[in-house]
């Protein structure tokens, strides 16, 4: 049987002392980036982990939950994490928030990190081009938010019933010539999916489709809106594939002077306020953290096997 190799044995094949692989540990920020590439480096090679009452040192807690966001200023992760808090906060977890920043080499340096703390589990906002090789053994105290990951739990959107969704009502409206405010073929829900779902109604309804992909972004939704309308002139609606967009949307419409119906899709607050009159969509945001709070707290506490969980949408219109 393999020995268990202890912080102390880390410590002299690495040539530091005790002190320097606990503050390794603890990534504690004034340790040389050298020092600590060795430790890390002994310590993914020996498969050392800490032991449960060395954790219970460290952090004064028995219950570690790490979620990695993408981006620490998207207001959808926001109201997601939000209501996970709640949840694990309200189970005695304390929650590491991080940021991946759409490298998936980051989210193995986050994940490798939550290892070496045993953490009891972890909530991944997925992007597009993500890889979850080599992380095998947190498919029982994983969950995966907003793509499917074979293997690990996950909850989605309905990205493409959100679309159809809007477009259905703004057929019944009277809309007959909708283009589309999309986002680059690259991002696979956002993007793809929700582009998808408008293309299948034009093609449902017998209308051709006029659509313009760009960022994500106030910027991208302005231009695109500018773009469409001078192309088509007798666009009576721009639909936007998100909210951001469609804000740029409004401003482009505001300032011109033209006039379009105009929806988004995430039912953001910033928009109700500035724009009343805009319909969107509510995602489920708030109920998708609380989804997958539960999900990962039944995985760790009571074994309960993965899971794919979709969330439904809803209309929020003025009508």
């Amino acid at each position: 049987m393999k020995k268990r190799l202890t912080i102390s044995d880390i410590a002299r094949l690495a040539g530091v002392g005790t002190t320097t692989v606990s503050r390794v540990l603890n990534q504690d920020p004034k340790v040389k980036p050298e020092t600590r590439h060795r430790v890390e480096q002994i310590i993914a090679e020996a498969g050392y982990a800490p032991s449960p009452s060395a954790r219970a040192m460290r952090t004064q807690r028995q219950q570690v939950v790490g979620v990695i966001v993408s981006r620490l200023d998207s207001a959808s992760e926001h109201q997601a994490v939000r209501a996970m808090l709640q949840v694990l906060e309200q189970a005695g977890y304390e929650v590491l928030l991080m940021e991946s920043g759409f490298s998936s080499d980051k989210v193995a340096e986050h994940l490798n990190w939550l290892r070496l703390r045993q953490a009891d589990g972890a909530i991944l906002f997925a992007f597009s081009g993500l890889a979850l090789d080599g992380q095998a053994d947190w498919q029982d105290k994983l969950v995966v938010m907003a793509r499917r990951y074979p293997g690990f739990s996950s909850v989605c959107y309905d990205d493409k019933g959100a679309i159809g969704l809007m477009l259905e009502h703004l057929w019944r409206q009277g809309v007959r010539r909708p283009a589309y405010v999309g986002v680059e073929l690259r991002d696979s829900t956002t993007g793809q999916q929700r582009l998808e779902a408008y293309l299948d109604f034009c093609r449902a309804q017998d209308i051709a489709p006029h659509y313009r992909l760009g960022g994500l972004s106030h910027q991208a939704g302005l231009e695109a809106a500018r773009l469409l309308l001078k192309e088509q002139a007798d666009t009576d609606a721009l639909v936007c594939a998100s909210d951001t967009l469609a804000l740029g949307a409004a401003k482009y419409l505001q300032q011109s002077g033209k006039a379009a119906t105009l929806t988004g899709i995430g039912n953001n607050e910033l928009l109700r306020f500035l724009f009343p009159a805009v319909a969107s969509v509510d995602l489920g945001y708030p109920q998708a953290g609380t989804a997958a709070a539960r999900q990962l707290l039944a995985q760790i506490e009571q074994g309960r096997p993965i899971a794919e969980l979709a969330l439904p949408c809803r209309l929020v219109s003025t009508d």
